[in-house]
């Protein structure tokens, strides 16, 4: 059993009306899902969401490594400690994928003392909402092909069919597939694939609705295909729209779980930031800063994907403005982009901290162009040497930030007291003057060309002819004001996840691009990155099972 889990058995949950009652949700509004977790009540939601809001902190982070940052940690971590200072605080958290607990990554929940639970509810099916918006995205594929054997009225050429259907579990095998064989009654024959849940349309329409009649209409905007003369067909075009937003009616309902501190968090919705947008439900962030005084979120991975798409996306489009962002960072990580295997560092190595340090320093210095204040959570390990943490702080104070050394895995809320403190300073202060780093109006591949440039540090990037006259394509349907995500390695600055540190100068290839008009942006593919991952040599899925009394064992 691993120690995250042991932890989390060993807590004393309190029961869910007691949790909604300090966050302010009466009773009425609580649909429980069993003891510990529920669904809110759409009405009180949108009550609640039109309040004046609270400040919004975004916890974010460096270029991940197998060192581990813990950035879900440091989010709960965070929010425990404002809580425990008297500050009304909630935290809004992505559901996990079973994609990535069943591979490589394990569960995200956070970890040690700093942890949402149920634990393994949460991780394990939750309340369903992943298997709803799978059910809705492949009820649309059904729909698609149910149209073209009863004759194709609306005339979709099958070889223009840019839907695509869905899994929430890594399968290389289905990334490509061909639908339809077996004869004349059993369909029509054409190449189809899928994408993991977390990174279909559906799911980001679903993130980014604000309400079920806004989540209907953005499901109903979804394009599906072409016709023969490259006219779009949409869901609604299909009638599929209703019966999709049916599927979706109780999942879009925020869910209300607890920290082990007893902390009110929403869990709601799930993107990942390498293939997606990265980030919670407009729907439980919007209801969150109606509830407290100070919300803290998180975006995926590091902060060139998910803060960029947090800001970017979803703070343009939900009109959401962050007072403070935080970047977690370890020292163990530093050391990997400075170049020391993993096996390595638990030595000293202060500098290779300096070589790496520089690639805490590049998202530090991307994050600022936001216009909002940043912070450094220097996530502890015990390997750690006092001046190995000097030097990262020396060098953070340098680039104009603070780095505040965090133990809330062991110490919980009193372990990140000092970073909570100084958020709240940053949120008295009033210094955030947050604008997203492109407007409106700047052509798709300009869009594009800006986020490498700025964020990766790009010299420019490889956009091939077809790609862009079908960018040009889509501004002339009236697509051009939609910003841009990119889909890239999250390992690097660059679309090459070996690249480590703080790489600059290289061309930053795209080798796909696909319109989300439902969601409400364009999907730029950059390099060897899969919307549907695969699962490693040695998955996670091998050590989880049951023990002799029924509980589970080997999450993480």
């Amino acid at each position: 059993m691993s120690i995250d889990l042991e932890i989390a058995r060993a807590a004393t949950l309190q029961p869910i009306a007691a949790i909604a009652a300090r966050a302010g949700i009466p009773d009425a509004a609580l649909n429980p899902y069993g003891k510990y977790k529920a669904k809110l009540e759409m009405g009180f939601v949108a009550e609640a969401s039109a309040r004046p809001p609270g400040a919004l902190v975004l916890v974010t982070g460096i270029n991940p490594t197998p060192a581990g940052e813990g950035k879900t940690t440091t989010t709960i971590g965070l929010g425990d400690a404002l809580n425990a200072l008297g500050t009304r605080t909630m935290i809004a958290l992505r559901e996990p994928s079973l994609g990535p607990c069943f591979g490589v990554k394990g569960g995200a929940t956070g970890g040690g003392h700093a942890q949402v639970l149920p634990m393994e509810e949460i991780n394990l099916h939750f309340t369903g909402d992943f298997h709803a918006i799978t059910s809705a995205n492949n009820l649309l594929s059904a729909m698609i092909d149910n149209h073209l054997y009863w004759g194709n009225e609306l005339g979709l050429d099958p070889r223009r069919i840019s839907w695509r259907r869905a899994l929430d579990m890594n399968d290389r095998n289905l990334r490509d597939c061909v639908v339809g064989l077996g004869g004349a009654a059993q369909g029509v024959v054409r190449e189809d694939g899928f994408d993991i849940t977390v990174a279909s349309e559906v799911m980001a329409a679903f993130c980014l609705a604000r309400d079920l009649h806004d989540l209907q209409a953005r499901l109903g905007r979804m394009i599906i295909g072409r016709r023969r003369d490259g006219s779009a067909v949409t869901a609604a075009d299909l009638k599929a729209d209703g019966a999709m937003a049916a599927l979706l009616r109780d999942a879009l309902s925020p869910n209300l779980v607890q920290t082990i501190a007893g902390s009110p968090a929403l869990v709601h919705g799930g993107p990942f930031a390498n293939i997606a947008h990265g980030c919670n439900s407009v729907v439980a962030t919007r209801l969150a800063l109606g509830l407290a005084d100070v919300v803290v979120t998180e975006a995926g991975f590091g902060a060139d994907l998910g803060a960029e798409k947090f800001f970017d996306i979803k703070c343009r489009l939900a009109g959401l403005q962050p007072a403070c962002a935080v970047i977690v960072a370890t020292v163990r990580a530093l050391k990997m982009h400075g170049g020391v295997a993993k096996s390595a560092l638990g030595t000293e190595d202060v500098a290779a901290v300096g070589r790496g340090v520089v690639n805490l320093l590049r998202h530090i210095e991307n994050t600022q162009k936001f216009g909002v204040p940043v912070l450094v959570a220097l996530n502890r390990f015990t390997s750690d040497t006092a001046a190995e943490i000097a030097a990262v702080q020396s060098a953070v104070a340098a680039a104009g930030s603070e780095a505040f050394l965090c133990t809330h895995w062991s110490d919980g809320a009193a372990g990140a007291t000092d970073l909570a403190v100084a958020v709240q300073a940053r949120i008295a202060a009033g210094q955030a003057r947050f604008a997203p780093l492109y407007a409106d109006a700047l052509p798709l591949a300009e869009k594009l060309r800006t986020i490498a440039r700025e964020i990766y540090r790009a010299s420019n990037i490889a956009l091939p002819a077809a790609l862009a006259e079908r960018l040009g394509r889509w501004e002339a349907e009236g697509f051009g004001h939609l910003p841009v995500c990119v889909a890239k390695t999250q390992y690097s600055f660059s679309a090459d996840p070996t690249a480590l540190g703080a790489p600059s100068g290289h061309v930053l290839p795209i080798r796909d691009a696909r319109l989300s008009a439902g969601a409400g942006f364009v999907v730029a593919v950059a390099g060897e990155i899969m919307t549907m991952p695969g699962l490693p040599r040695r998955p996670a899925a091998e050590t989880i099972g049951l023990d002799a009394a029924g509980e589970i064992v080997g999450l993480f």
